[in-house]
């Protein structure tokens, strides 16, 4: 179960009183929802010159004990082997989810994704090595192209950074001059660059509901309440929706205050911090408020100013001539088209012709509150409910250093390009791929959550056993972005949240690959795991530790 519904339940059988649910360290990693592990069988067509022709996809994810998000994971791993590229005749696929009596899989950072392009990037670098071309030329002949979409969701590149992300992570990395450079090597340690390419929808239409709600409220002294029932959660929403509302109405950043612990009592209604949604759909929603909101404020400073509004409207026009008062006729002129003449500006209320300031927000909300004449209390609440979705995408780089005989990774260097349409705020996007990154280097080196095979227990689950990379285990980590205004997202923006795990540890797995020849299919690239194949395949000896060749590591 979740513990939001078992706390519930024991505060009712507690006469109401609050209940907390402590866990251990062991049971943290033993009990809770974990990422799924999938086992693939996979079939590739590719002509000699590079021309992708088929493949085949066929997919075993363990769900654990209950019940979760199951097969939804399952399907959407197989999404990304379909959206990645387009095959010249067909594409066969088939996803089987499958109930065992290990820990429950639930959603994690990417909903299957990151085990989907694992599998399919891996492919891609092994097909092109089975033809000699370079995996990167292999890529740019075969990824979906500009203006691609998917047949069955819908879903399509409204803006296409793919391409230029490859060419921007190539030159940094030096990708010719690398891939000949470590050509033919030998030794024990032995170096090598490879790449993975992704994409990700932002949110989950069509697929399932998308809907978020926004209330604004002008305070006495002209600041405004933000209420968002989207979610901080470390990510950064409170800060971008603080950005998004001051860029719509003109209120600046440090007189806006978001309401940052939601309160279903009091906060409007949205479905959640999930599926890289929130600055593209609750972003929707603090636009279209913001929009509502300035445009209340202006009508009631049409109203103050008294603003002539040259041709009176048809209802004015109408109260006037059955005898209405002048001030109810000047009054329904101004809010119908005065207010169209101003603006906000830093919290001043702005002629929009001549930028001459007319009044401060302050004496503005003042006077709408405590106004013998008219008093109006202005607030604004509206709902977006989004109806369309776009793919971000991108690359990552990665260079390695293989030490065999230990059977030691190291990352000399590594990147990520990504297509996220506008960036809201820079720094938080930065921020976010060097989250994303440490966690795909944890996927691909270290995390494996070891079971006993006669009872489902867990062995590791302590930090001790469990290895999730420290400082010590992370390099420098450097990002890039592509800057491509998305029609479709509130502020031209799209996902960032999820991506920049996905496509690190098939980077890293390829990057082995053209360190040493080896094709490693599953994760994580353990020493043990390394040594063992290293051994299998004559390139170090069992007790020496000599290598293929007669040199000795040292």
């Amino acid at each position: 179960v979740l513990y939001e519904p078992l706390n519930a339940f024991l505060c009712t059988q507690a006469g109401g009183h609050g209940v907390r649910l402590e866990l251990s360290r062991e049971e943290t990693l033993g009990c809770t929802r974990v990422r799924h592990a999938f086992t693939w069988k996979i079939k590739g067509a590719v002509r000699e010159d590079g021309t992708l022709v088929a493949r085949k996809y066929e997919a075993y994810s363990n769900q654990g004990a209950y019940a979760s998000h199951a097969h939804a994971i399952a399907a959407n791993a197989a999404n990304i082997f379909k959206q990645l590229y387009q095959d010249e005749k067909v594409l066969e696929s088939d996803s089987y989810t499958v109930y065992t009596n290990l820990m429950t899989g639930g959603a994690m950072r990417g909903y299957g994704i990151p085990q989907g392009d694992f599998v399919t990037e891996c492919v891609a670098d092994d097909l092109a090595r089975a033809v000699g071309m370079d995996p990167l030329e292999f890529r740019l002949k075969n990824c979906v192209k500009e203006g691609y979409k998917d047949p069955h969701l819908g879903i399509a590149f409204h803006s296409y950074g793919l391409k230029a992300c490859i060419e921007k992570g190539r030159e940094y990395i030096r990708w010719e001059e690398k891939r000949k450079a470590y050509e033919n090597q030998s030794g024990p340690v032995r170096r090598g660059v490879g790449m993975a390419i992704f994409n990700y929808k932002t949110g989950v239409y069509p697929i399932s509901l998308e809907t978020s709600s926004c209330r604004m409220v002008l305070n006495q002294d002209g600041s405004m309440q933000l209420f968002m029932g989207a979610t901080e959660i470390g990510q950064g929403a409170d800060t971008v929706f603080t950005q998004m509302a001051a860029e719509i109405t003109g209120i600046t950043e440090d007189r806006i205050h978001i309401e940052t612990v939601q309160d279903t009592d009091t906060t409007p209604f949205d479905t959640g911090a999930y599926a890289s949604r929130q600055t593209y759909v609750s972003g929707k929603a603090v636009k279209k408020t913001g929009e509502l909101f300035k445009q209340r404020i202006l009508e009631y400073a049409a109203f103050k100013l008294k603003l002539p509004c040259g041709d009176m409207p048809l209802g004015a026009e109408k109260n006037a001539e059955a005898g209405a008062g002048v001030s109810e006729a000047a009054e329904a002129c101004a809010e119908s088209s005065a207010w169209k003449r101003l603006d906000i500006k830093e919290n001043q209320v702005i002629d929009k012709a001549s930028g001459e300031v007319l009044l401060s927000l302050a004496a503005l909300a003042e006077e709408a509150l405590y106004s013998l004449e008219k008093s109006v209390h202005i607030t604004a609440e509206t709902t977006s409910h989004c109806k369309e979705n776009s793919f971000a995408s991108g690359v990552c780089f990665a260079e390695v250093e293989v030490d065999m005989p230990v059977g030691k990774i190291r990352i000399l260097d590594i990147i990520n390009v990504h297509d996220s349409g506008k960036l809201i705020n820079p720094s938080l996007a930065k921020a976010q791929v060097h989250g994303g990154m440490s966690m795909g280097i944890g996927y691909a080196l270290s995390e494996e959550l070891l079971v006993d095979e006669k009872t489902g227990r867990p062995l590791n689950a302590n930090l001790l056993d469990y290895k999730i990379p420290t400082a010590m285990d992370t390099p420098d980590l450097h990002t890039d972005f592509v800057e491509m205004d998305d029609p479709t997202g509130p502020f031209g923006n799209k996902a960032l949240g999820e991506p920049p795990t996905i496509p690190v540890a098939p980077a890293i797995r390829n990057a082995v690959l053209h360190a040493t020849g080896i094709a490693f299919d599953s994760l994580p690239l353990s020493p043990q795991k390394l040594v063992e194949r290293f051994m299998k395949e004559g390139m170090i000896g069992a007790k020496s530790g000599k290598l293929k060749g007669g040199e000795t590591h040292v």
